[in-house]
């Protein structure tokens, strides 16, 4: 599944609209209203009947709101014809008469929940938004749960973003080749992930794949992690030992952090780049290499060639085919799919039922910059997992610079003049002018715009008619 199928899975669930069926006029034009200035597309019935004609024949609905006692056909009768057609579509029953043995009837029947009348306009707001947060949880998990029982096309990389089926493509095709390939990106955007799918892919995935981190290693002891030792080659050398190289033979060596290497391992490794063989610390016997190398790295290394920190010989043979990493905020479309990920992962391993997160919380990921990219998504979805109580994650559990992040950085220049200002109409022209340009990011995609700004589809459009922005 490509980003367009889980975008058109998303807008074709934003675009089903509510049904109002009840048989008072006055009622269904008092919802319609209501929910019309709400920013939602509203049909009505005055009878049951025609309500369960128009889901029997294939309309959907995202909320059927249904008065309980109707002549003929009532709520319950389309409660049930609902949530069978649909299980996804939330019903909420009003009724004049409630009881508890009709309110559990309801309830057990599927209904999200009842609202008696009379009633507030506020409280059924809250009651129509809340059903319609758990409708929108419920259909993007459909199309998240089909966009990630494609992950393995890649192995363990998950992302339906345009940046990343870039890198997939761009693996597809090196991965066949014996080629030399650098992967660069921000530490924690999953440069491993990338090679071991490479390694996957290749003429040796059936020999071994070995990492090894050049930045964890200390000084002293980094030629004999790469290249082995003899016995008494140096004090504590009591037996011969094999390095990297030698332990990936007929697979894949994994260089990570390569720019961390010291001037005098970076020439030795030069020399098994160039002609293919190691000479193990105290040996004199050079030992032939028939392994594949990937490479990676946070750092830029053509301004460490430039600064004299990296040998430019040993770039260029590095960098043959460079292969880099989008930052998790380059790609945000993907956030929603890798929260949902961890948050099945980690609560599996837990053994907790967690069905996913609010819709709060998505907004505020979306707006996070995340200088920690994807691993720092994971850890954040660990302390959510871990803490919460409830079946769905809710910012009471989410750190609080997880809003302030991007407020912060969007508000830091604004200033109050002396002479004061418009609010109203401050803020209105703010939201304005940031509608337009994630418009202008997405080349006008409504879909993913509305992801940038952390609001819905639904919202979006009401936005776009309120101040009258033209595709």
């Amino acid at each position: 599944m490509s980003l367009s199928d889980v975008t058109d899975v998303g807008e074709a669930s934003e675009r089903r609209p509510i049904l109002v069926v009840d048989d008072e006029q006055s009622m269904r034009e008092f919802l319609t209203i209501m929910l019309e200035k709400e920013g939602h597309e509203v049909v009505t019935e005055e009878r049951g009947e025609g309500a369960i004609e128009r889901i029997e024949d294939g309309e959907r609905f995202r909320l059927v709101i249904t008065d309980l006692k109707m002549p003929g056909a009532d709520g319950q009768d389309v409660l049930e014809t609902s949530k069978q057609v649909d299980p996804a579509c939330q019903v909420v029953i009003i009724t004049a008469h409630a009881t508890p043995e009709s309110a559990i009837s309801a309830l057990k029947s599927g209904a999200y929940d009842y609202i008696q009348k009379p009633f507030k306009v506020d409280q059924a707001k809250a009651v129509v938004e809340r059903a319609l947060e758990k409708y929108d949880l419920k259909s993007e998990n459909v199309y998240l749960r089909r966009a990630l029982a494609n992950k393995e096309q890649f192995g363990d990389i998950i992302g339906q973003s345009e940046p990343m089926q870039e890198v997939f493509n761009l693996i597809s095709q090196v991965a066949p080749t014996p080629s030399t390939v650098l992967i660069t990106g921000e530490s924690g955007t999953g440069k491993e992930l990338v090679a071991q799918a490479i390694h996957q892919r290749s003429e040796v995935s059936e020999g071994p794949f070995r990492p090894i981190s050049c930045g964890a290693i200390p000084e002293s002891l980094i030629e004999s992690e790469l290249f082995g030792h003899i016995k008494g080659a140096f004090t504590g050398a009591e037996e011969d030992k094999e390095g990297i190289f030698q332990a990936a033979q007929g697979g894949t060596v994994f260089l990570d952090e390569i720019g961390e290497l010291n001037e005098a391992t970076q020439v030795k490794l030069l020399r098994v780049l160039q002609e293919r063989k190691v000479k193990p610390v105290g040996s004199n016997e050079e030992l032939d290499v028939d392994c594949r190398i990937l490479a990676a790295t946070n750092r830029d290394l053509r301004q460490e060639v430039e600064d004299g920190h990296f040998r430019e010989d040993l770039f260029f043979r590095l960098n043959v085919i460079p292969i880099e990493l989008p930052p998790l905020r380059n790609r945000r479309s993907d956030i929603p799919l890798l929260a949902r990920h961890f948050v099945e992962e980690i609560s599996e391993s837990m053994e907790k039922q967690i069905d996913g997160i609010s819709a709060e919380v998505k907004r505020a990921l979306l707006n996070y910059s995340f200088p920690g990219n994807v691993r720092e998504l994971e850890n954040l979805m660990q302390r959510a997992v871990t803490l919460t109580q409830d079946s769905l994650i809710g910012m009471d559990v989410m750190p609080s610079h997880l809003q302030e992040d991007s407020f912060d950085e969007i508000t830091q220049d604004l200033d109050v003049p002396e002479d004061g200002l418009d609010l109203e109409a401050m803020v209105e022209q703010l939201e304005c002018r940031l509608i337009e340009k994630a418009l202008d990011q997405t080349d006008g995609v409504k879909k993913e715009a509305a992801e940038k700004l952390g609001i819905s589809f639904r919202s979006l459009r009401y936005r776009l008619d309120k101040y009258e922005i033209e595709d």
